[in-house]
């Protein structure tokens, strides 16, 4: 059988009828026979956690490690020494009785924490309760995620998390959020297959036509065909990746070094011990009693209640944080990181796009171009992503003093829209005004509004968009990206007619008007945080989807220095 990638892949480059036999179905649904077979061929919809240790288990590895074992020989040493082999009358069991209490009291309190958390864990999983839309027999169901199978026919809607890796056969405006699989809190339209525009990416994260376990609706509504369920989803593969590790933590590797430590110190001490007060004294038996005592006295019987103590009361502080520490261990590691990897959007920065600049190809401050801008994003249909709402709130508050954006929701009438796609990087809307002229107002990654610009407007002059003007706009750009700036591009063009449908072959030979500078400001914590971490030893690296002369200003305001970029294709091309 395919792997999951290789299924998905050949499903967004075949026809849906086909995809729709191979999988024994249907857009009318499975039927609970053919349910049941796919079940059995694919699997159930439940991703493997790891098998769960028994109680038996979880208090046999709180109380036993190589530390302890060597401190419960040295109890066993101890009553042998103190007890069994001490003259009559000085027997004297103190020091082993109280190893094992505090070998027991150290393992206790690992235990009980280790317990709770799990506990919490395990309460918050049953507050969240998922079900499904499901098409079978043609009939709608509700039905658990979990009892959803491959070639299940699924209806998706606003609010809805994606319950298995899909491809959608019918969407409407539907847009996802896939921050769990990609980091980037930017929603993403996904498209049904017919209308899918890309047949070459990078990653399958970027195909229109899928969508993912794990992620959820923004808004819209789709109809789609499972194919993966459970552990062979995208987000199942991430979970048992996770789970197939079994390599020791640094701080039980480092609690393994210091047993053998001990232990090589005792295989030394105690022979030469023994050796030079039998031959000093000749009484071998005192002499073998001695040494065993040195070999105790070497043994720090503290050492894991102090450890333990220590470490749950990490365990309490982060709790205080909402954080469930499930393993102890997992404080220090944590402690002792150097390392940090983070997103930038929404981690460093407040995830609240403002526009900052509506500017004029020569980088002025422009309200004509705010206006076109509010345009397109007011009338098109589908999620206002934050860039629109940034766009529409400065309007609002700006047309309190500016006549030129005052009233034109009503002064506008929208007749149709070009929605946004990956292929094109842009959006457009065709409206008409008070004077029934028709325009078409567009916006999206300048690269692509340069392309599709013929002529450009400065204070009301329109002019040829010249090689010169192309430079000093694309210099001009750069230098916005360097502040941290993002910027897109608006164009229209007049003159168009109404009652024609439009297409993006409409979107060529437009008037570029300007650009839009957008800023995402860093958090105040983020600054702070990241200089404490500096402070601690802990280097600090960024992991984004952003442009990386963004990402350069983002960093260099919270004290971040960079010293080298690596984009994606660089690391691919690594060996």
């Amino acid at each position: 059988m395919k792997t999951t990638k290789e299924r998905l892949a050949v499903a967004i480059h075949t026809p849906l009828n086909e995809t729709l036999s191979f999988y024994k179905t249907s857009l009318t649904g499975l039927t609970e026979e053919q349910v049941e077979k796919n079940r059995d061929l694919y699997g159930e919809n439940t991703i493997t956690k790891g098998q769960e240790d028994s109680i038996f288990k979880k208090i046999y590895e709180s109380i036993i490690n190589p530390f302890t074992i060597i401190l419960l020989v040295i109890a066993m040493i101890s009553m042998v020494t103190n007890v069994w082999l001490a003259k009559p009358g000085q027997e004297d069991p103190t020091t082993s009785i109280i190893i094992v209490v505090l070998v027991l009291i150290s393992g206790g309190i690992r235990f009980v924490q280790e317990l709770r958390s799990d506990k919490a864990a395990t309460n918050l999983s049953k507050m969240i309760v998922n079900t499904a839309t499901v098409i079978r027999e043609g009939q709608s169901l509700e039905v658990a995620i979990e009892d959803l199978v491959v070639g299940d026919i699924v209806k998706l809607s606003a609010g809805d998390m994606i319950p298995a890796d899909l491809i959608l056969i019918e969407s409407r405006d539907f847009f996802v959020q896939q921050s769990g699989l990609t980091g980037e809190s930017d929603s993403v339209e996904k498209l049904a297959l017919s209308k899918m525009s890309q047949s070459n990416f990078d990653s399958l994260l970027e195909a229109e036509a899928l969508a993912f376990m794990g992620t959820n609706v923004i808004s819209g509504s789709a109809k789609a065909l499972i194919l993966a369920v459970g552990d062979d989803t995208m987000m199942g593969e991430i979970e048992q990746t996770l789970n197939t590790y079994d390599e020791p933590t640094s701080f039980e590797r480092e609690m393994n070094s210091i047993s053998w430590l001990l232990i090589r110190l005792m295989l030394v001490m105690v022979p030469i011990v023994f050796l030079s007060n039998g031959l000093t004294d000749g009484d071998w038996l005192e002499a073998g009693v001695f040494a065993l005592s040195v070999g105790v006295g070497l043994t720090p019987e503290m050492l894991p209640m102090i450890i333990t103590a220590s470490l749950a009361k990490g365990s309490i502080i982060m709790a205080k944080e909402k954080v469930v520490i499930k393993k102890l261990n997992a404080i220090q590691d944590l402690g002792a990181i150097d390392i940090l990897c983070t997103d930038k959007t929404g981690t460093l920065t407040q995830d609240e796009i403002v526009l900052e600049y509506p500017l004029d190809i020569h980088g002025d401050l422009d309200l004509s171009v705010l206006r076109r801008a509010y345009l397109n994003s007011y009338f098109q249909t589908g999620l206002k992503n934050l860039m629109d709402r940034a766009i529409i709130s400065r309007t609002e508050k700006e047309a309190k003093e500016h006549a030129i954006l005052q009233n034109l929701d009503t002064s506008f009438q929208k007749i149709d829209e070009l929605p946004f796609d990956f292929e094109r990087r842009r959006m457009s809307v065709i409206v008409k005004d008070e004077n029934e002229v028709v325009s078409l107002v567009t916006k999206g990654a300048l690269e692509e509004m340069l392309a599709i610009s013929t002529h450009v407007e400065y204070q009301g002059q329109i002019s040829p968009l010249t090689d010169d003007i192309r430079v000093e706009i694309l210099k001009e750009v750069d230098q916005l990206n360097q502040q941290g700036l993002r910027v897109l591009g608006v164009a229209y063009k007049t003159g168009l007619k109404e009652g024609f449908a439009y297409s993006v072959e409409d979107e060529k030979e437009m008037i570029l008007t300007g650009y839009l500078a957008f800023l995402d400001p860093p958090k105040p914590s983020a600054a702070p945080a990241i200089q404490a971490l500096l402070e601690h030893g802990v280097q600090t690296k960024i992991l984004t989807g952003d442009n990386e002369k963004v990402t350069q200003a983002v960093c260099e305001k919270v004290g971040l220095d960079v010293d080298q970029i690596l984009l994606g294709s660089d690391i691919d091309a690594m060996t």
